[in-house]
């Protein structure tokens, strides 16, 4: 049987450094320990390999040639770990992260910045609808994502990170924005609104809000992939949108959007992280970036 690595090492060492005590240091271990090895693989080859005596050791012809037919062997070896301790290091220090739209645009930028601030690592940031983000994780695209909403996280780890909530919101010369009562689910499901595309995070929340209040959206006047292509839609005159309050705070404070009352349609997501693989987010940018999500 082929001796392990380990002790293929200590015998060339032996060779080396004249001693099995010397051998035994480099390996890390002590003197009684690499002599036991050695045993070990004289007992397993059926060899004796090694010449021990007071003023030091050699290998005996059995066990020079067996360092010489394992040179080739440990220098391989040695290339693999190289190479593995490399894949590693490239596999901790870059990060690929899709997030959708609201947590890509409002939530990460400021977090990547303090995970740059702690750590040395490449991120590059990918903003796309809630089930891109899902496909992308699952495929192995993305180490991270992040995502809005409901979705389907089967065979996923996941990880809430914040919440948030959605507003209709109306441009200030629409009908809607000078109604005092609340719209009923009925009346927001009967009028095309300007909508994020499907698959986003938003429109699957306002789409599951009506379903549960009995009621199915019409199909959308306009479809647009961002919050502030929705945003400015709505501003220039099309139909009120429902977007994250993130999205809209600065416009509803300064007047260029009216927020419209609803009634009766639970509009309330969660901000979610998800990752392949355990409970316990991988060791690296992963967990970093999650502490810092985590501590808002």
């Amino acid at each position: 049987m082929l001796p392990d690595l380990p002790s293929l090492r200590l015998l060339a060492d032996v060779a080396r450094h004249g001693s099995i005590g010397a051998a035994g240091r480099v390996a890390g271990i002590s003197q009684q320990s690499a002599s036991e090895r050695l045993r070990a693989m004289e007992a397993q080859t059926g060899l004796v390999l090694v010449q021990r005596a007071t003023s030091g050791s050699s290998l005996t012809p059995s066990g020079r040639l067996l360092v010489e037919w394992s040179t080739r062997l440990l220098e391989q070896a040695d290339e693999v770990e190289v190479a593995l301790r490399t894949l590693r290091r490239e596999h901790t220090e870059e990060l690929r992260v899709f997030a959708s739209m609201t947590t890509a645009e409002y939530l990460l930028p400021r977090w990547l910045v303090r995970l740059r601030q702690q750590r040395s690592v490449t991120v590059s940031l990918q903003a796309t609808n809630s089930e891109a983000v899902l496909g992308a994780v699952r495929s192995g695209e993305a180490g991270l994502g992040f995502v809005e909403g409901p979705g389907d996280l089967a065979g996923l780890a996941s990880r809430k990170v914040g919440d948030d909530e959605l507003v209709l919101v109306a441009a200030p010369d629409d009908p809607w924005a000078r109604r005092r009562r609340p719209l009923d689910p009925a009346a927001v499901a009967g009028r095309a609104l300007t909508s994020r595309e499907r698959g986003s995070g938003t429109r699957g929340v306002v789409e599951d809000a009506l379903a549960r209040a009995g009621v199915t959206l019409a199909p959308p006047e306009a479809e647009l992939t961002t919050n502030a292509a929705v945003v400015g839609s709505v501003r220039a005159g099309s139909p009120p949108a429902f977007l994250s309050r993130r999205a809209v705070e600065r416009d509803l404070d300064s007047g260029q959007l009216v927020a419209v009352p609803t009634t009766g349609l639970d509009l309330r997501r969660r901000f979610t992280a998800i990752w392949v693989g355990g409970t316990t987010p991988p060791a690296g940018p992963v967990r970093d970036l999650l502490a810092i999500a985590a501590r808002g």
